[in-house]
């Protein structure tokens, strides 16, 4: 691998970003299962007993959703945690990868990997019942023009393709995020680019990128600040500067990592969307077919189990029918997509809100 900039702080993350099978040389059977789309994930897990796989599946899904959305907090947003509890009825299949590397102390170091893919129609219909802006697909490419200035004298550098595990982090985390990045091919002529993202210049690299598509970039500079590392990030669109944030830590690559999460939550305000499953609110509701106190108990725990259902209000009780007020988080449609096959209420045919218990 080369990295060409020499005892360098690029040189330095080149070599930390390897992954840990590469460092070791070593590649474990079932190496290649990995998290191909939006509607798959990797956990990290202890064992593959099914404790651990069932409490991991939670994990994974909202790692799904957070791609999905690309919203990084979306298992605080209202209905996510109860659906997060049924992660395991939405599971399509899953596989594990072992990986073997090198610890520092030289030991042979192991981590175990579920990769988990859920029912992409299930995973749907959850974001649109609850009203999950969703970042549609295909999404962007934005070109990252990231240049570094470690303090060794020689100036800014940028970061090209020959250096491209210098900008491992960045790529990892918008892969987590929902979205790629790539990186400028590097020659002498972008090279010079160095000096334009420095002076945050964005019209000078908005033309050095004209080659690249989609004419997005995100331009970041990463140097040194007393103890710590600080990198300025600016997200631009079509020439419209979306975002600038600057970001202090003491490990660079939770700094180069940082650029990632600028650009997705740029991107995220700007095209994501919401699927309209009606206005929350409370809704009058209409079950019939109950016949005894079991038949109160399937329904009661059916509806306490629905992700939309907010509280149950009984209302009247005459012969086998039940009226019950439902504060709910989406409309009557967003909680007739709810009703699966396996559910223990069913619509009555013609009406708009009259349910039978199976």
């Amino acid at each position: 691998m080369r990295c060409g900039f020499g005892i360098t702080l690029i040189g330095l993350l080149c070599a930390l970003s390897v992954p840990l099978w590469a460092q070791s040389g070593i590649r474990t059977e079932g190496e290649m299962a990995s998290a191909r789309s939006v509607y798959e994930a990797e956990v990290t897990v202890t064992s593959q007993s099914d404790e651990a796989r069932a409490s991991a599946y939670a994990r994974a899904m909202a790692l799904v959703l957070g791609k999905l959305s690309g919203n990084n907090n979306i298992a605080s947003q209202p209905g996510i945690a109860q659906e997060l509890r049924n992660a395991k009825n939405y599971v399509q299949s899953f596989d594990y990868r072992q990986d073997q590397g090198t610890s520092a102390s030289g030991a042979p170091s192991f981590q175990t990997t579920l990769v988990v893919r859920f029912r992409p129609e299930d995973i749907d219909n959850i974001v649109g019942v609850l009203g999950v802006p969703v970042w549609p697909q295909p999404r962007p490419k934005p070109t990252v023009w990231l240049a570094i200035d470690d303090g060794s004298g020689g100036g800014p550098r940028l970061v090209g393709a020959q250096q491209i595990n210098a900008a491992r982090p960045l790529l990892d985390r918008a892969t987590e995020r929902g979205f790629q990045l790539g990186i400028p091919a590097g020659n002498a002529a972008e090279q010079a680019v160095a000096g334009a993202i420095w002076r945050k210049d964005t019209a000078a690299v908005s033309r050095a990128s004209a080659r690249y598509d989609p004419p997005m970039q995100l331009l970041g500079k990463l140097y040194r600040r007393g103890n710590a590392w600080a990198a300025d990030w600016v997200f631009i669109d079509n020439g419209r500067v979306l975002a600038s944030v600057s970001v202090n830590d003491s490990d660079p690559r939770r700094a180069i990592a940082a650029g990632a999460d600028v650009a997705a939550d740029a991107l995220i305000k700007r095209y994501a969307r919401a699927e309209g499953a009606g206005p929350s609110g409370s809704y009058r509701l209409t079950f019939t077919g109950l016949n005894n106190a079991d038949d109160y108990l399937r329904l009661s725990g059916a509806l306490q189990r629905m992700s939309v259902v907010r509280r149950i209000t009984p209302v009247r009780a005459s012969g086998d029918r039940l009226e019950l007020d439902l504060e709910l988080l989406t409309g009557i449609s967003g909680f007739n997509r709810l009703l699966t096959s396996s559910s223990a209420i069913t619509v009555v045919e013609g009406t708009e809100s009259e349910y039978r218990i199976r």
